[in-house]
């Protein structure tokens, strides 16, 4: 397949248009899971600001007595506080003793606020360049100086009384949860391509699986067009020759005329009978055709034929018989003429590759509710290496013998045809030198009455 330049350029665009769909879907993929990650993490540091900012609030509130004064104790629930416009302000303070664990993580800060919006005291790790006037807005996502990010909740705070006190927020950091997320982010831009290279070796080589069978179909139908090409010719040189050796002689008697025209009327007969073959098997492989199926009566259609076929089988020296395995009759819903196609095609083949002396034996049976025919002799078999093939079109094991004997090499996938049509099994068991078993299964069709059996005369047609 690799050097057929069609193929490799329709595998090519299957495996671009693959890697292409699924750089899509991985892209948005990802961009929806960073989106859901940076989303779960953002309601997580809501929480997590609500849950510090309400323990203060409720510590704090407990201490307080005249609006906008922080009382000393505050001092002692929060050891890091720095009143506005202290020179603490200016410092970094390092603490180890504390009340709140989540203060001294140094990702938090605390700012308080009087009434008017004036900022009274800070404490934990105060970001420098924040906007010192108020802001009620309960969340807010704020940039110090130096370019960090905060994120921060304010609440109002009452006295013991009940009179409003003022203000206090609480922040914290996103340098950890922006860092996790550039992290996401470089992952998904190494990863994203990588799995892009992945997928597009992935995509090449499912397209090459995916081509096999049309490529299968695409060398049987080339194989098609040279072996009905190579079975026509044969009949129209024939013709030609004949036709050729005829012009030079001027004076023709009645017997010299009537071999001429024997020859063309038998090369003629061979090509209508190959295209009609051809013609079945095509109406049998569409499986839009609706063939007409009645009630067929199988034991009746085995005796007809081995009664029509032992001619044949004594001018070769043949013994062929029959052998009814059930009592009642095996009654099947088909095609008439295409059984008896399908029956006679394997029982002539028996006849003609069986040498002298030899023996073909119809059976009848059934067996799971399938009718079963088969179709034995001890002719000269078929190799291992072939039988895999045996069914193919125009394909013979012997091509002199089938020459011999006018076999185009369709009968046995007429024969094939037939069976799946009727939605049966055809199987072949050989051995080379020792005979061969062709066995058929059919469905039974059980709804049908002995009362309604009648014999149906046929016309027999048979080219193998």
């Amino acid at each position: 397949m690799n050097q057929n330049k069609l193929f490799n350029r329709t595998r090519t665009r299957l495996a671009l248009s693959y890697a292409g769909v699924m750089g899509i879907i991985l892209s948005l993929s990802g961009f929806g899971v960073y989106e859901a990650i940076a989303h779960a993490h953002h309601v997580a540091i809501n929480r997590e600001l609500e849950s510090v900012a309400g323990t203060l609030h409720d510590s704090i509130e407990l201490k307080l007595n005249k609006p906008g004064v922080l009382e000393p104790i505050i001092e002692e629930l929060l050891p890091n506080l720095c009143l506005a416009g202290s020179s603490c302000m200016a410092k970094k303070v390092n603490f180890s003793r504390h009340i709140l664990t989540a203060i001294n993580q140094g990702n938090y800060y605390i700012r308080f606020f009087d009434n008017s919006g004036k900022l009274i005291a800070v404490a934990g790790n105060h970001p420098e360049g924040l906007p010192l006037i108020l802001n009620k807005e309960k969340w807010q996502t704020l940039q110090d100086s130096k370019g960090n990010f905060y994120h921060q909740i304010s609440i109002s705070l009452h006295t013991r009384d009940r009179r409003d006190w003022g203000y206090f927020q609480v922040g914290r950091s996103l340098k950890d949860f922006n860092d996790y997320l550039n992290n996401v982010k470089w992952i998904m831009k190494l990863g994203l391509p990588t799995t892009l290279i992945l997928v597009a070796i992935s995509s090449w080589w499912l397209a090459g699986l995916a081509m096999q069978p049309i490529y299968r179909s695409y060398k049987q139908i080339q194989q098609f067009t040279a072996d009905a090409a190579h079975e026509l010719r044969t009949p129209l040189a024939a013709t030609q020759a004949t036709i050729e050796s005829a012009h030079p002689i001027s004076n023709f008697d009645s017997k010299e005329v009537q071999e001429i025209f024997e020859t063309i009327a038998r090369q003629n007969r061979r090509l209508i009978q190959l295209v009609a073959d051809l013609l079945l098997l095509a109406r049998l492989e569409q499986p839009a055709t609706k063939t007409r199926f009645k009630v067929c009566y199988l034991d009746d259609i085995i005796n007809d034929l081995v009664e029509e076929f032992t001619a044949l089988a004594i001018s070769k020296s043949v013994n062929l018989t029959s052998e009814i395995r059930v009592n009642n009759p095996l009654n099947i819903m088909g095609n008439e003429e295409q059984l008896y196609r399908l029956f006679s095609n394997l029982i002539i083949n028996a006849i003609q590759y069986t040498p002298a002396e030899g023996r073909v034996k119809v059976i009848l049976d059934s067996i799971d509710n399938q009718a079963l025919i088969q179709i034995q002799d001890t002719g000269i078999g078929i190799p291992p290496a072939e039988q895999k093939r045996i069914f193919d079109r125009f394909y013979r094991v012997n091509s002199d013998r089938s020459r011999h004997t006018g076999g185009s090499g369709l009968g046995l996938a007429i024969a094939k045809a037939i069976t799946q049509s009727h939605k049966g099994t055809i199987q072949l068991q050989s051995e080379a030198n020792k005979g061969s078993t062709f066995t058929i299964k059919l469905p039974l069709e059980n709804t049908a009455q002995e009362s309604d059996r009648t014999n149906y005369p046929f016309s027999l047609k048979w080219f193998s």
